[in-house]
């Protein structure tokens, strides 16, 4: 649930688009299956309608390794929002945005019909900055990981 409760799995895309800016094509997190203070994990499921399939690689869609960094960056925002609404905040007060990328291995390719799990633990939390390392997994494998820096910033 979303707004004044507090923020717990399962979050459906509705949920999710309450708490993180992000919007189609650019939103790719579809859902989040467990979320505590240590650990969120969430789904991307991967279709061939997506975007930039036409032209990474036409004949061999493989989905853009920064797309999954940056999917695991939106799973990390939403863990960070979870801590700020648990302190009275409302998530529509605040944006969570990226700082730096770390450590990004790549390593098997992401194809249409791939569902990716996001696996994302907080390094740092709480404050303004906070420190994550996430995993993309596919079928029990890791096709992507890496660490990275999100701000927590007030809007207006």
């Amino acid at each position: 649930m979303v707004g004044s409760a507090a923020i717990e799995a399962p979050l459906d895309v509705t949920a999710i688009e309450r708490l993180l800016p992000h919007r189609y094509p650019m939103l790719l997190v579809d859902r989040v299956t467990e979320l505590s203070d240590d650990l969120i994990v969430a789904l991307k499921n991967v279709t061939i309608n997506e975007p930039f399939f036409r032209g990474h690689f036409p004949g061999h869609p493989i989905m853009p390794g920064v797309l999954l960094v940056e999917a695991m960056a939106q799973a990390g925002g939403i863990l960070a929002m979870r801590t700020l609404t648990r302190g009275g905040a409302a998530p529509s007060d605040y944006v969570v945005m990226f700082m730096s990328i770390d450590k990004a291995k790549f390593r098997k390719p992401v194809v249409p019909g791939d569902q990716v799990r996001l696996e994302v633990v907080p390094l740092r939390k709480g404050g303004a900055i906070w420190k994550m390392a996430g995993k993309a997994i596919v079928d029990g494998a890791v096709a992507a990981e890496a660490e990275f820096l999100a701000t927590v910033a007030k809007k207006g």
